[in-house]
């Protein structure tokens, strides 16, 4: 993710746009490796951004 994002740059809420992490397990693959589990941000379904609000339209008197 850029330092500095673009203007109106709709960034989910809750995970701050870094959607995905990787979270090791602590158990050892037979290449040395770890294991992992991926991560996606419920919110946003891994995108990193929120969705347009759209929001409800009330009408006033003019």
């Amino acid at each position: 993710m850029p330092a500095n994002p673009r203007p109106g740059a709709r960034v989910c809420g809750h995970c701050d746009g870094f959607p995905v992490v990787a979270i090791t397990t602590g158990t050892r693959l037979p290449d040395g490796s770890r294991a992992t589990l991926r991560a996606v941000c419920p919110a946003c379904r891994g995108t990193g951004n929120r969705a347009a609000h759209v929001g409800r339209l009330v009408k006033g008197r003019a």
